[in-house]
């Protein structure tokens, strides 16, 4: 089952896979192929996989599986790229089939294909273990469904006989009741032979009544059906409304409770922080010490002056972000584009990020930067480091009112912080209750 080559031992890349790759396992491969690929740079791809860089990882998975899959086993280079790509996506798993000890609760599909794409030692006994627990939970799926189906035809069987039973029952009681009608339709008229005449008339008229009564009945279940069946809509219609009335009232609750919750952490917070700042130890207080002078050793007016900090300090930056609650909104590309305007798009929103990432974790503000997203022309593949939140404006909605109505969803009293140079978007977020920041002030900081 397993074919060594010149490999040393212990190395996992000289072992051959002698059958097909089972299905499930197949599909799991071209998965972490399609997740790894946004990772990539066109010029690490393969040449035949270049023309799917641009697209979605489902879309790249349904019409890049076969092209992947024959790539990941031909090309070494590029199987390695994606196995460095699983190894930063799931490091224990990784870890833990470097070791030779794969998780015993892991899923063997996907331990069969993080070992096919990662080639540790014994990869090929995992991938067959992989197929032949995929078969047999086919055939006990198999199995548990055709006991299912047994059973429920044995029901429906036994449904059909009590049924038949039951109409059987039915049947004779009303072949007998017909046999008694019978004989005393017979007794009746054996004893009105004598007036069959005015018999037939009475029948006639009887039979007359009878069909204007059954026709009368008939229009009036068909009536009341139709009535009923108004009602019921109209009952459906009423319901709808309620609820969809009940719905809005409930989301427009819980926003309202979410600002009012995150204010009163923000107050709470603040409170709290004042309360330590002012736990001074009682002093006494002497007449003579309230008149305004200068102590040996104390500071004058002008000395505090001094030591004031500028407008483009970064410690300004710091005293914000310590705020209770603080929120720092980023424009991201004005300040890329003053920071660093010669580098490309994609490059400028990585490094910002990954600086943000730093900050948030610093700090322990919440951190959301806003991007414009009106030139784009695919989704960006772009996975947000931990504490901070990436947003792209929609179509025809500028970055610059995604900020403003980011400020605006704050409610009043939050401290919000926004690092911007445009001008026009300072003045907004001033006017809504946010304290701007020159982008320069930022990029101090976070050098």
């Amino acid at each position: 089952m397993v074919e060594t080559t010149g490999g040393g031992p212990g190395d996992g890349t000289a072992e051959v896979l002698d059958r097909p790759l089972p299905d499930g396992v197949r599909r799991r491969v071209v998965q972490i192929v399609s997740d790894g690929f946004g990772g990539l740079t066109v010029a690490e791809l393969p040449a035949q996989l270049r023309q799917y860089a641009r697209f979605a990882p489902n879309r790249r998975a349904k019409f890049a599986g076969n092209a992947m899959a024959a790539a990941l086993e031909t090309d070494t280079l590029f199987r390695q790229r994606i196995g460095e790509k699983l190894r930063e996506a799931q490091p224990e798993l990784a870890g833990a089939l470097d070791s030779g000890s794969p998780p015993p609760a892991a899923d063997p599909l996907d331990v069969a294909a993080a070992a096919y794409v990662l080639r540790p030692t014994g990869w090929v006994k995992l991938v067959a273990a992989a197929g032949e627990e995929a078969q047999r939970a086919d055939a006990e799926r198999a199995d548990e469904e055709s006991r299912a189906e047994l059973e429920r035809l044995r029901e429906e069987l036994d449904r059909a006989r009590e049924q038949t039973r039951s109409e059987t029952e039915r049947l004779r009681a009303e072949l007998d009741a017909a046999k008694k009608e019978a004989e005393s339709l017979h007794r009746k008229l054996r004893a009105a032979l004598s007036d069959v005449k005015r018999g037939e008339a009475a029948l006639r008229k009887l039979q007359g009544e009878m069909e204007a009564g059954r026709a009368e009945g008939q229009s009036l279940v068909s009536a009341a059906e139709s009535e009923s069946r108004r009602l019921k809509a109209r009952l459906g219609e009423v319901e709808a409304a309620l609820e969809a009335s009940r719905r809005a009232a409930r989301e427009g609750r819980s926003v309202e409770d979410m600002r009012l919750r995150l204010l009163l952490d923000t107050v709470l917070d603040a409170a709290q922080g004042l309360r330590r700042e002012l736990a001074l130890p009682p002093v006494s207080v002497r007449p003579a010490e309230t008149v305004d002078a200068v102590e040996p050793g104390r500071m004058t007016p002008k000395d505090i002056a001094a030591r004031a900090l500028s407008e483009n300090d970064p410690a300004i930056l710091d005293q914000l972000l310590a705020l209770p609650q603080a929120h720092l909104v980023v424009d991201g590309y004005n300040v890329t584009k003053t920071g660093y305007p010669q580098m490309p798009l994609e490059k400028q929103r990585l490094r910002l990020l990954g600086q943000l990432s730093q900050l948030a974790a610093q700090t322990g503000a919440e951190v959301t930067c806003v991007f414009d997203g009106a030139e784009l022309v695919a989704p960006v593949l772009l996975a947000p480091p931990r504490g901070v939140r990436v947003l792209f404006s929609k179509p025809g909605v500028t970055a610059d009112e995604l900020i403003r109505q980011l400020v605006r969803a704050e409610p009043p009293g939050r401290p919000v912080i926004v690092a911007s140079t445009d001008r026009e978007v300072a003045d907004g977020v001033a006017r809504a209750g946010a304290r701007p920041v020159a982008s320069a002030m930022l990029l101090k900081r976070l050098s």
